[in-house]
């Protein structure tokens, strides 16, 4: 199994040099590939999932299963015997967000399948973003983490800049080209404070490797924890959406492509949140719990101010855009409520955030690629002409407002309980006062845009293609799976949860 963890990074790198290949005259061709690597890579990804929770394997604490280790440089300059090692594993955390990077990439190839500008240069950058963030999620070396983070967002800005479409915010132009140069010299920035910080664990910890299962076994000073932990809390936030940080994301949501913005929102986002669970809290816990307050407050604004923002929008795409920044608040509060439950919260919640946010911009671009507008107040009644696309967007706006029997409510519960349980009452109500508001913003899109009287501008709409509807019911399928029966995504994160230092019962 761990050559399979080591196939999740190589399929994604290794279809890059054959889409080159492909002459640009046949763009089908690369459409083919595409697909067939997408499922290569969702098959491999549900096969991750699945067989964990019967490998009793977990050594050292860690929860670590299909271990794979090759020294890369050792004994060279300021490196000690261990050195850099190519490290891949997988944990609890880990295995429900690899199964939702090969859900996302799968869906959005064919989402993607009517892109015809550079077709094949689309797919390389499309499969090369998908490498990096497999290998943020099984990478063990913080080297390595750090350079599958890089390799995970430096494609957005081709992506945008190349393939996204320009927007109007209000009075306001927002060029691609302003989206993408925003969503990248902000993450850039963010990486900047996560390379300082890493390179101080490493001095600090005096192991001689950046193997993160070793450093998690070093006895650190709790002063040095205590300023190095925010700059993994702001470095990996900016990719989390954490406000007010978080000016980015809606514009880089709004100038991308569809397929893109299903991977942006659903997954790129998750590798922000998983960062500082995995680095800043496992590794620095004593910093953790110091800076947790801090983080409460930062994710129940972000939570408040995305959903008042989303309800503020009329822009389908915007809406969807701020509602993402408000649900990876309630990320950030299950994450700083450091007790079990709440943290088991926050990764349920990346997971379903994921998958129903990916299901939102599926639907948006489907209605956007026939009828060029994405103002709800210039709809009505298109239930009549395209039901099923309803239908889809339906299920995914009940799961972002927290309908039970769906993947959302089930991760907002443990994110509440565990909010409340370590004493923030007042965070917990904020919290679903801005889970009340987003059924607002949803309900009355649903209700402009969709039902009522047929406005007779938009009798010509058909049904989304098939491509999208086979998108949409995967992602929907993900979102009954874990709304019907979270049980086999709760042990697998809880496995992890409960050996990461400071995190309470």
């Amino acid at each position: 199994m761990e050559y399979v963890l080591l196939a999740l990074i190589l399929i994604p790198l290794g279809v890059c040099p054959l889409f080159m290949l492909i002459p640009s005259r046949y763009p089908q061709l690369s459409r083919y590939l595409a697909a067939l690597a997408g499922g290569a890579l969702f098959a491999l990804s549900l096969l991750v999932f699945i067989v964990y929770q019967f490998d009793a394997g977990a050594g050292l604490g860690t929860g670590l299963r299909y271990e794979l280790q090759w020294d890369w440089l050792e004994n060279i300059g300021f490196l000690g015997e261990n050195g850099i090692t190519f490290y891949l594993g997988v944990d609890g955390i880990g295995a429900p967000l690899v199964l939702l990077n090969g859900v996302a990439i799968f869906a959005a190839v064919f989402v993607s399948w009517n892109i015809t500008h550079r077709t094949k240069d689309f797919f390389v950058l499309l499969f090369l973003l998908v490498s990096g963030v497999y290998g943020v999620f099984i990478s063990q070396d913080l080297f390595f983490f750090f350079f599958w983070y890089e390799v995970a967002v430096l494609p957005m800005y081709l992506l945008i800049a190349v393939w996204g479409a320009s927007s109007q915010f209000g009075t306001f132009s927002r060029t691609k080209e302003y989206g993408a140069m925003k969503l990248t010299l902000m993450l850039v920035g963010g990486s900047v404070l996560i390379f300082i910080g890493i390179f101080a664990l490493f001095v600090e910890a005096g192991a001689g490797t950046f193997d993160m299962v070793v450093l998690r076994e070093q006895a650190l000073d709790e002063d040095f924890q205590k300023w190095v932990f925010p700059l993994f809390m702001v470095g990996f936030g900016v990719l989390a959406g954490m406000w007010p940080l978080h000016t980015w994301s809606p514009d880089g949501h709004v100038a991308a492509p569809t397929g893109v913005s299903m991977l942006h929102a659903g997954v790129l986002m998750k590798l922000g949140a998983f960062g500082i669970l995995r680095v800043g809290m496992t590794l620095l816990p004593e910093g953790a719990e110091f800076w947790a307050p801090v983080l409460m407050v930062l994710g129940v604004t972000g939570a408040v101010y995305g959903s008042v923002s989303a309800l503020a929008q009329t822009d389908l795409k915007y809406m969807v855009g701020y509602s993402s920044v408000s649900h990876m608040g309630f990320v950030l509060m299950g994450l700083a409520s450091m007790t079990q439950i709440g943290v088991n919260g926050a990764v349920l919640q990346m997971f379903a955030h994921g998958v129903m946010t990916a299901l939102m911009f599926t639907n948006v671009g489907a209605i956007y690629d026939q009828a060029h507008v994405r103002d709800m107040t210039q709809f009505g009644g298109i239930a009549k002409r395209m039901p099923r696309h309803s239908a889809f967007f339906a299920i995914a706006g009940l799961s972002s407002l927290g309908l039970p029997g769906l993947a959302g409510f089930v991760a907002e519960f443990h994110i509440f309980v565990g909010v409340f349980r370590a004493g923030y009452w007042w965070a917990g109500g904020l919290g679903i006062l801005s889970a009340a508001i987003t059924a607002t913003y949803v309900l009355r899109m649903l209700s402009r845009a969709y039902f009522g009287p047929l406005n007779e501008k938009w009798a010509d709409l058909k049904e989304m293609r098939l491509g999208e509807q086979f998108a949409a019911v995967l992602l929907i399928a993900m979102i009954l799976f874990m709304g019907l029966w979270p049980a086999p995504f709760i042990d697998r994160i809880s496995d992890t949860v409960e050996m990461i230092p400071g995190i309470t019962g």
